[in-house]
């Protein structure tokens, strides 16, 4: 583990976690945030909706090839993830997950008090919001008194694979992630056609034309099955789930499907949520910001990444990169006030070499 993970941090009561920064997202941007803060001596929190860091590359797409990355031809999301933990591993940022920022309140003495859904609290001196398009939720299959067998039997994520070994499972979806468990569970040597069955509302699907064809490669080996039609009601006797009723798209007779465990991958739906509310100025969903510190209309409070937006604004990782950078030293000023800000380079400055634990390079031509 490179980094620390902190528990909810107590109750609404609790005294509030004192810091320099608080980092709300912890995908690509928001901990190369935590890097450029860093460098700069400035301690972060960093909070998340998500249960893992990472943030949409993991969530997403872990395992899709990133080509846009400088210097790096190719990587995945996973690999992406681990180099920049890697990286901030000298900073010791502690990250909160599985949770949200639900207030934002200016104190008298100029720093914010942020409290998030697990009651973890803190005061801090600026506020960086990485939140790409907002906290990920997934979009759920709307059937009246299904929701009471969430996390139980039926999933919108899959945490551990081998819990589900040779179980009956329907999985519901036309994506990357639909496909990707199915030709996961299918290779897993303990499901067959008789207890492995996808469900997807039309006949074209929406993921790599690669999976879509082993899919198919498989339902004609028998090794799976594809039902075509949509989840439209479902069965359960003695508190659990035991099926689900599905209506054909080319005839509109119900099939039953009985199950042990239904996956359900519909996508996720990005969220502002309580941001909205924070006095911020929006424009088409996003986080206005100028283009010197990408800080926002409240002093203090600045936006990276895919959240923000400005006049020739480009929704990319590296963009978000650059993005950090300026937005560190724009928070210096509130972290340091009375304390001039230099720009320092990582080759050259033994004070960054020092503060990432490196040894400073060998200077050209001294004597070995």
């Amino acid at each position: 583990m490179t980094h620390s993970e902190h528990p909810a941090a107590g109750t609404t009561g609790a005294e509030p976690i004192q810091t320099d920064a608080v980092v709300i997202g912890a995908g690509p941007v928001g901990l190369f945030q935590v890097f450029e803060l860093g460098l700069l001596e400035i301690k972060a929190h960093v909070v998340d909706s998500l249960p893992h860091v990472g943030g949409q590359c993991m969530e997403l797409y872990p395992d899709k090839p990133i080509y846009d990355i400088p210097a790096v031809p190719v990587c995945s999301g996973r690999e992406l993830t681990d180099s920049l933990l890697k990286q901030i591993a000298p900073f010791h940022a502690t990250f909160h997950l599985a949770q949200t920022v639900s207030a934002l309140q200016r104190q008298g003495d100029g720093r914010f008090l942020l409290e998030t859904s697990r009651g973890a609290r803190f005061l801090t001196r600026v506020v960086i919001i990485a939140a790409g398009v907002g906290a990920f939720e997934p979009r759920r299959l709307r059937l009246e008194g299904l929701s009471e067998f969430e996390n139980k039997q039926l999933f919108y994520r899959v945490r551990e694979p081998a819990e589900f070994a040779g179980k009956r499972l329907v999985i519901a979806g036309g994506g990357d992630s639909a496909l990707d468990w199915a030709l996961n569970f299918a290779g897993d040597g303990t499901h067959s056609a008789d207890n492995l069955l996808l469900v997807h509302r039309r006949h074209e699907f929406r993921a790599a034309p690669s999976n879509v064809a082993r899919m198919r490669e498989l339902v004609g080996q028998g090794r799976m099955r594809l039902t075509i039609g949509q989840i439209t009601g479902f069965e359960q006797s003695g508190g659990r789930l035991t099926a689900v009723q599905v209506t054909g798209l080319d005839e509109p007779a119900v099939t039953r499907l009985p199950l042990d465990a239904l996956m359900v991958f519909f996508g996720l739906t990005p969220r502002l949520g309580p941001i909205a509310d924070w006095g911020l100025d929006l424009e088409k969903r996003a986080i206005a910001v100028d283009t010197e510190r990408f800080e926002t209309n409240v002093p203090g409070v600045f936006a990276v990444g895919d959240i923000n937006i400005y006049p020739g604004k480009k929704k990319l990782i590296l963009s978000g990169f650059h993005e950090a950078a300026l937005a560190a030293f724009g928070a210096a000023r509130y972290v340091f006030p009375n304390k001039p800000i230099h720009l320092q380079y990582t080759t050259t400055s033994t004070k960054v070499h020092k503060l990432l634990g490196v040894e400073p390079p060998a200077q050209a031509g001294a004597v070995q």
